[in-house]
């Protein structure tokens, strides 16, 4: 993307990971020049492999936690730099609220520092286990402030009330998305979460795991919709001045999606019951009204399709894992095809 005549230049925070990997190749293919930050906690290296290819991308490894000033001018800050998955930000709380607000603070400083615009990936958990349904964005929610995701939930909303002190005080352009449940492509096969939980235990014929009865409900956005509505967060003109949800409203229950799965795999797994973890919500929907009047965005992706281009990737991440057979099993006739290589050759 050109500003006078000039390639604008975007920080990604997380860009090896799940969204923020698939961010930075959208942003790229949409002409800016991509720096993504990194430290790798959860990020993957094989996430952004193929980013190397194209000049404008490069990859910092650094923790938020710590100062940094990158080099160049910035025009966009993205903050996607904490884990996301409950046994992930559970695992280390304590770094996960360092993440949250110190983080959000030296990356706010950043874009200050740079007069860039900056974007919050923020969370539906700030909503906790909702009372209202749809969650609109002026739900202040209902969350355990105490409890083992309030690390995560509580990070992520006083990293939402950095952003707005910033904002409101003009010394940056700040935008915050509300995340919904999404899900795609280059997923982390153990991270815990439903989707990926749901389609690898399929894949190996395991047991599915359901927690709780499976009536509890989630909104699944497909990963290319959900970042189609973040850039659109990030360039629309006029700033919105308050949170918007970025999520599909269409809402499934747990055991739906397990059937989902079962049929487009084709898999004869039985489903395994569970205890259901402390403050899991019992429904989670977004109201993207918002989102759809000010930014002209909702989702596209329906979620059998999505989950045919999931149960694809991961299909082929279990074929590349699969221990290869030998080329003496495989091409017996290799040996006598090909010559022994002569002094002058070899």
């Amino acid at each position: 993307m050109m500003k006078n005549g000039k390639t604008k230049t975007a920080l990604v925070a997380g860009g090896a990971g799940f969204l923020g990997s698939h961010l930075c190749e959208t942003l790229l293919k949409n002409g800016y020049s991509v720096i993504c930050l990194d430290n790798f906690l959860t990020g993957t290296a094989g996430n952004i492999k193929e980013l190397y290819r194209d000049p404008h991308f490069s990859l910092i490894e650094h923790d938020v936690c710590k100062p940094l000033e990158p080099s160049g001018k910035l025009d966009f800050v993205y903050n996607l730099a904490c884990a996301a998955s409950p046994p992930h930000y559970q695992a280390d709380p304590v770094h996960t609220m360092r993440t949250c607000v110190l983080g959000t603070l030296n990356l706010l400083e950043i874009a200050e520092r740079h007069g860039a615009r900056f974007v919050q990936a923020s969370t539906s958990e700030v909503y906790g286990d909702p009372d209202q349904h749809p969650q609109r964005e002026d739900y202040a929610g209902h969350v355990n402030c105490t409890g083992r995701r309030a690390c995560y939930d509580e990070g992520k909303r006083a990293a939402e009330a950095l952003c707005f002190d910033f904002l409101r005080a003009k010394r940056v352009d700040v935008r915050v998305a509300r995340i919904f449940n999404t899900y795609g492509p280059r997923m982390h096969p153990n991270d815990g979460r439903i989707v990926s939980n749901l389609v690898v235990q399929a894949l190996s014929g395991r047991p599915l795991t359901i927690y709780g009865s499976g009536a509890q409900t989630r909104s699944f956005c497909y990963v290319s919709d959900l970042i189609t509505g973040l850039v659109r967060l990030a360039e629309v003109a006029e700033n919105p001045g308050a949170p918007i949800n970025v999520g599909n409203p269409s809402e499934f229950t747990i055991l739906e999606l397990a059937d989902l799965v079962l049929e487009l795999v084709g898999s004869e797994s039985r489903i395994q019951y569970m205890p259901l973890p402390e403050d899991d919500p019992r429904r989670r929907r977004p109201d993207i009204s918002r989102a759809h009047k000010l930014l002209e965005w909702s989702p596209t992706v329906p979620l059998r399709e999505g989950l045919q281009h999931t149960i694809a990737y991961f299909a082929s991440l279990a074929a590349e894992r699969r221990p290869r057979k030998s080329l003496r099993t495989t091409r017996p006739a290799a040996r006598i095809l090909q010559k022994a290589p002569t002094a002058a050759t070899a």
